[in-house]
C-alpha cells in the first residue's frame, strides 16, 4: 500500500512555516479537520483532474478560498476560490467545489479552506500526488479474488496476516434432487473444488461468476502489456501466465466442473441448503449441493468458456480447445432447453432439502444468449452465431449479473477486425448507442453536486450501487477507447474518485484504501478474524435506500443510505461481481495514465496477448441472511 494511506495529519500550526490567506499568522486560527470535505482519499496522479467538494447547509454569499499546502513545510503550492455546485445534493444540501487540477508536482499535501461559517480554517486529511498512487489499489482489487479462494490454504507468504486454513474441499458435493437425472441420481457425489466464494457467504454461483470472469478477462484483453508488469504475490506468480489470468483460471477450473459431462448443461450453483453462520471457512462444514441446471447458468458458462478459449490460446492450445469444446456443448444444451429458469420457491415445494441461499433467478434470457453468441462467434467465425447477434437489440444497457448483453457487445467492438466485412453500419450504430449513453451520463455528472455521474439519479442506488458506479466507469473507458475523447477519461476518473470518498457519506468504499473505510463488512472471512483489519481491496455494496437487512441506518436518502456494520448485507457486503468492475476501472485507468506519463498515445487499445507470452518480470435481491 502507498505509504500515505493510513497517515493522519496531526501537526499543529506551530509546525507550519507558512501563513494563511492574506498573510495572517496561522496561530490565529486553529484548523479543523473537516468531515464535510469529500475527495479521493487515496490521492491523485499528476495529470488527473483533482476535485474536492465541501458540503454545506447553504451557499455562502462570498465563496471561501482554498490552498493546497505541502505537509512538511505548509507552503501553499496552489490557491484558488471554491465555486458553488450546480445542483443540490439528494438530501438538499449545497456544495462548494475546489478544483486544484493545476497541481501536477508529486508530493504529500493537504487542502486548507478559509472563510467558511463552520470554522476559520478547515483542513483535509493528507493526500498524495504520485504517478504510482493507484498501483497498490489496482493490484489489491484483483488480489481480493485470491482471498476468496475456496478449497485451498492461504499461506502467510501470499496472504500475509490474512492467512488461513483451507475451507470447503468440495470434492464430495451432493447432487440435489432438483438436479438429479438418470446419469446422476439424487445424492450422487461429484467433485467441484476451487473457485471463489461468491460474496460474504461461502457458496459458488455460476451466474454471478459469469459476469465476474467476463469482466476480468475483458480488462486483460484491453491492456495485456500492462498486466505483464503486475505481480499479485499469489502461488502462481512465477509461471508464464499474467497473474490476473492465473487468478481467473482458478475459478475456471471450478466452473468446468459445474458442467454435466453427459449433456453439456450447467448446474446453477454449488451451495449449502442455507447460509452458514459467521464462522471461519474451515469451520463451515454443512453438506453442499449442486442444484438444478438452468439456461442462464449454461449460457453464461458458454460465454465465459468461449472467451477463455480466445484469451488463453497464446498460453496453451490444448487448454484453449478444451474451453471451446465446453462452450459448444453448453450452447447446444441451451438451444435444446431455451427457457429453464431457476425458481427457488417452486423447487423448494417439490424437493428436499429446501435451498434458501442466493437465487440469481433470471427470467429474461435473450441477453445471455447474445453474450454467448458473441463470444462463440469470435471463437469460431460461425455465421449462425452472427445471425443471433444481428437479431438482438442494440440499445445501451449497463451490465449487471442479470443483464449481460453488453458484455458481448464490448467484446465484439474490441475485436472489430473479426467482424464480417459488411458489418460497418451495424458496428457504427452500436458505437453510437454506447457513446450517446456515455455522453448523457457524463453531462449529468458534470451538473451533479459532487461532480460525479453516480449521484445524478437516486434510482441508481440499488443493492450493489457501487458496482453500478464501477460499471459506469467501464462505460466511460469504452467510450474513450472508441472516440479518444479525453472527457470520457475524466468521467472515469471522477467515478474512481466517487468510490474513494467523493460522495455523500464521506467513505472510501474500498477496504484498506483511504482514511475512512469500511471496518465491519458483511464478509464471513473478515468476521471470522475480528482482531484483524478487513481484508484489503474489496468494494462494499454501497448506499441502498431499500435497507432490506433491517439494520440501523442514519439516513434514508438514496446516496446516504449506508451503514458500516457487519449485519448490513444490503449496503456493506462484498461480492465478486462488484469487485470485477472495480478491478476493470482502476486497472484500466492505471494502464492509460501510465501510457500517458510515458509519452505513449493516449488511447486504450486492445492488444494481441500472443505477443506478450513471456515470463512475468448485483442487485442480489434474494440474499436475505
Amino acid at each position: 500500500m502507498a505509504a500515505s494511506k493510513n497517515k493522519t495529519f496531526t501537526a499543529g500550526c506551530a509546525l507550519l512555516l507558512a501563513t494563511t490567506f492574506g498573510g495572517a499568522p496561522c496561530i490565529q486560527a486553529k484548523p479543523t479537520v473537516s468531515g464535510d470535505l469529500r475527495f479521493n482519499q487515496l490521492g491523485f496522479s499528476p495529470l488527473s483532474e483533482k476535485i474536492a467538494v465541501l458540503v454545506t447547509q447553504d451557499s455562502p454569499e462570498v465563496s471561501p478560498k482554498f490552498a493546497v499546502r505541502a505537509v512538511e513545510t505548509g507552503e501553499a503550492m496552489l490557491t484558488g476560490q471554491l465555486k458553488p455546485g450546480h445542483e443540490k445534493t439528494l438530501s438538499g444540501k449545497s456544495t462548494l467545489v475546489a478544483d486544484f487540477s493545476g497541481l501536477t508536482t508529486p508530493g504529500h499535501y493537504y487542502l486548507e479552506i478559509t472563510g467558511t461559517e463552520a470554522a476559520d480554517v478547515l483542513r483535509s486529511t493528507p493526500f498524495d500526488v504520485d504517478q504510482e498512487i493507484y498501483q497498490d489499489l489496482a493490484a489489491a482489487s484483483i488480489k481480493a479474488f485470491y482471498y476468496q479462494r475456496a478449497s485451498t490454504e492461504l499461506k502467510e507468504v501470499h496472504a500475509g496476516p490474512w492467512h488461513r486454513a483451507a475451507g470447503h474441499p468440495d470434492d464430495k458435493v451432493l447432487i440435489h434432487a432438483s438436479a438429479a437425472d438418470d446419469t446422476r441420481p439424487e445424492n450422487t457425489l461429484v467433485s467441484a473444488p476451487k473457485g471463489w466464494y461468491d460474496a460474504g457467504d461461502y457458496n459458488k454461483y455460476v451466474v454471478n461468476s459469469g459476469i465476474t470472469m467476463g469482466t476480468l478477462m475483458s480488462v486483460y484483453e484491453r491492456y495485456p502489456a500492462y498486466f505483464l508488469t503486475q505481480s499479485l504475490n499469489i502461488p502462481e506468480s512465477e509461471n508464464t501466465l499474467p497473474d490476473i489470468l492465473d487468478e481467473v483460471r482458478y475459478n475456471l477450473d471450478w466452473l468446468a466442473a459445474m458442467q454435466d459431462p453427459s449433456d453439456g448443461g450447467v448446474y446453477h450453483k454449488l451451495t449449502t441448503a442455507g447460509f452458514e453462520g459467521m464462522v471461519a471457512a474451515h469451520h463451515a462444514t454443512q453438506p453442499r449441493y449442486m442444484v438444478q441446471k438452468t439456461t442462464a447458468a449454461t449460457l453464461d458458462f458458454a460465454a465465459v468458456m468461449a472467451q477463455a478459449a480466445r484469451v488463453y490460446a497464446p498460453y496453451g492450445e490444448k487448454e484453449s480447445k478444451r474451453y471451446l469444446q465446453a462452450a459448444l456443448a453448453a450452447w447446444q444444451w441451451a438451444e435444446k432447453h431455451p427457457a429453464v429458469t431457476y425458481r427457488q420457491d417452486e423447487l423448494n415445494r417439490q424437493f428436499d432439502p429446501d435451498v434458501t441461499t442466493g437465487a440469481y433467478n433470471d427470467e429474461q434470457l435473450d441477453d445471455e444468449r447474445l453474450w454467448a453468441a458473441a463470444e462463440l462467434f469470435l471463437a469460431t467465425d460461425d455465421a449462425n452465431y452472427w445471425k443471433v447477434i444481428r437479431s438482438a437489440p442494440s440499445e445501451y444497457e449497463l451490465p449487471t449479473w442479470a443483464s449481460v448483453r453488453w458484455l458481448g457487445y464490448y467484446s465484439l467492438l474490441a475485436h472489430k477486425e473479426k467482424l464480417p466485412q459488411d458489418s460497418g453500419p451495424w458496428r457504427s450504430a452500436l458505437e453510437k448507442n454506447l457513446t450517446v449513453a456515455a455522453r448523457q451520463l457524463r453531462s449529468a455528472g458534470e451538473r451533479s453536486a459532487y461532480r460525479v455521474p453516480m449521484v445524478s439519479d437516486p434510482d441508481l442506488f440499488v443493492w450493489g450501487s457501487n458496482a453500478v458506479a464501477a460499471n459506469q466507469g467501464i462505460l466511460f473507458l469504452e467510450a474513450f477507447r472508441i472516440t479518444g475523447d479525453s472527457g470520457f477519461l475524466r468521467s472515469a476518473e471522477a467515478t474512481r474518485d466517487y468510490l474513494l470518498g467523493r460522495n455523500a457519506t464521506g467513505f472510501s468504499y474500498i477496504t484498506g484504501f483511504g482514511h475512512k473505510t469500511p471496518q465491519q463488512p458483511h464478509h464471513r472471512l473478515a468476521a471470522a478474524n475480528p482482531d484483524m483489519p478487513p481484508l484489503p481491496g474489496f468494494l462494499v455494496g454501497g448506499p441502498n435506500p431499500s435497507q432490506q437487512d433491517g439494520c440501523e441506518y442514519t439516513s434514508k436518502v438514496a446516496d446516504e443510505s449506508y451503514t458500516d456494520h457487519v449485519c448490513s448485507y444490503a449496503s456493506n457486503e462484498i461480492a465478486i461481481n462488484w469487485n470485477a468492475p472495480l478491478a476493470y476501472l482502476v486497472n484500466g485507468l492505471n494502464a492509460i495514465e501510465r501510457q500517458h506519463s510515458d509519452g505513449c498515445p493516449h488511447h486504450a487499445q486492445s492488444g494481441d496477448a500472443g505477443k506478450h507470452n513471456q515470463h512475468k518480470s448485483h442487485q442480489k435481491e434474494h440474499h436475505h441472511e
